[in-house]
């Protein structure tokens, strides 16, 4: 991740908004470039269970305004709202109206890991790709779907089947994944959840099968960047 800042400006502000889960604040942190700080609050609990039920209710429109005001006095020059299933759950209308209720709650522009998803392979003109997802099958069928509303085609996706301890799963688990859900016609490989640690695995895979590897919490930040102001790239892409 690069970020190129204006000489002489303050240190950036993004202010992020979290699923009640544990790897996401380290993983985010990691990506963060230099000049850049992070801010971040959590929603309410929602079950332990990952299934569609809690992903719904991760998108409550109440909440995500209290938790973007919750971190507004601190003047963030962009909001992220960090949780790819919330946001890719109710389709593309919804995920719209994630990003602007919490705009409008925060005063500055707003992502949601679903939408830096979708402006991600547009940068890279990507329309075909892979899925990998740790969720069970249904909430993997909802973000095929989710893409196909933006005319993305899904080639092959894969889950593990997980709908607890995504945090947990270990950096090889996640790579066997890639490996298997890769296929000759997808043009790149996305790997879904904020919460699953992924940033040990993504260039090792993007250099083993020769294509871009993204993963949730990248896109988050490099889409947050580009909506503070910033000239952020993917790197570690090939494009």
């Amino acid at each position: 991740m690069v970020v190129s800042p204006t000489a002489g400006e303050s240190l950036m502000r993004i202010g992020v908004i979290n699923p009640h889960d544990m790897a996401l604040d380290a993983e985010l942190w990691r990506w963060v470039p230099v000049g850049v700080s992070l801010h971040c609050t959590r929603l309410p609990p929602h079950g332990d269970k990952v299934d569609l039920s809690m992903v719904e209710g991760l998108s409550d429109p109440a909440e995500l305004a209290a938790a973007a005001r919750s971190i507004a006095q601190l003047r963030p020059d962009a909001y992220a709202y960090a949780c790819t299933s919330g946001s890719f759950v109710g389709g593309v209308a919804a995920e719209e109206r994630i990003s602007r209720t919490i705009a409008v709650a925060g005063g500055a522009p707003a992502v949601t890991t679903s939408g830096a998803l979708v402006k991600a392979l547009s940068e890279l003109g990507v329309q075909k790709i892979s899925v990998a997802t740790p969720y069970i099958a249904q909430v993997t069928a909802r973000l095929v779907d989710f893409l196909a509303e933006t005319g993305v085609q899904v080639v092959r996706s894969a889950g593990l089947g997980r709908d607890r301890g995504i945090e947990t799963i270990p950096a090889r688990e996640t790579a066997e994944l890639v490996r298997a859900v890769d296929d000759p016609d997808s043009e790149a490989i996305f790997l879904s959840c904020t919460n699953l640690p992924t940033i040990d695995v993504v260039d090792e895979l993007r250099a083993e099968l020769g294509k871009p590897v993204i993963s949730a919490n990248q896109v988050t930040l490099w889409a947050a960047l580009r909506a503070a102001g910033a000239s952020a790239e993917l790197t570690g892409v090939p494009v």
